[in-house]
């Protein structure tokens, strides 16, 4: 839990975090208490998930392994492995969202998350409008296009969804991203209900946006 680079060793943040990884799996006995946050985050998104769906998948079926485990991740194709094993349960702290505003409850409550609320969570940080928006509409492309990560069933991982050819993440087939962000910018306008001081607000707002690119 917590895991950072280890800069005197030459060891990566993922390095440490499986270095702690393996020496609770080497040791662990039916009488632990294993807790694991967020593991795998220090990698890429498919070796992450193979990486925590095999532990998980180890702790619960090793003889030598079946402790009481704690497992939170961000991770929502794991949700499925409650379908296939029998001692695996999902729990979510709940959120409760009104006009398009997340409320963190803080409360435990049974089954899986369907989401995470990253964007949310920058907007509250103070993330830029554009970039909030467009990283909304990446989001969007990019799960109907994993839509069938985390399928694997219990005799083993079968295939994890890698292709991403044909992937288009601009309506109007743009490459530049400042681009993208204008072009939603300017989508996101009611030009009915724009007022003129409005409007001039949002044409600066783009001029920033296109002199950040320069």
């Amino acid at each position: 839990m917590g895991a950072s680079d280890n800069i005197s060793l030459g060891e990566s943040t993922f390095m440490v975090e499986m270095t702690e990884a393996a020496n609770i799996l080497n040791n662990v006995s039916p009488h632990s208490l294993v807790l694991f946050d967020e593991l795998g985050r220090g990698t890429s998104t498919y070796d992450g998930i193979s990486i925590a769906w095999a532990i998980v998948e180890y702790l619960h079926e090793h003889s030598k392994a079946r402790s009481r485990t704690l497992f939170a991740t961000h991770y929502h194709e794991l949700n499925e492995m409650e379908k296939n094993f029998a001692r695996i349960r999902n729990y979510n702290v709940s959120v409760k969202e009104v006009n398009n505003k997340v409320i963190f409850l803080r409360r435990l409550e049974r089954g899986g998350s369907e989401h995470s609320f990253g964007i949310h969570v920058a907007e509250i940080a103070g993330m830029p409008k554009s970039i909030v928006k467009r990283a909304n509409v990446i989001l969007k492309q990019l799960e109907a296009d994993n839509s069938n990560v985390g399928t694997a069933g219990k005799a083993g991982v079968k295939h994890l969804d890698e292709s991403r050819e044909g992937l288009q993440l601009s309506f109007f087939q743009l490459d530049d991203p400042v681009l993208c962000q204008i072009r939603d910018e300017i989508l996101g306008l009611d030009v009915n209900h724009l007022t003129p001081v409005e409007a001039l607000n949002k044409l600066n707002d783009i001029k920033k946006i296109v002199g950040g690119k320069s």
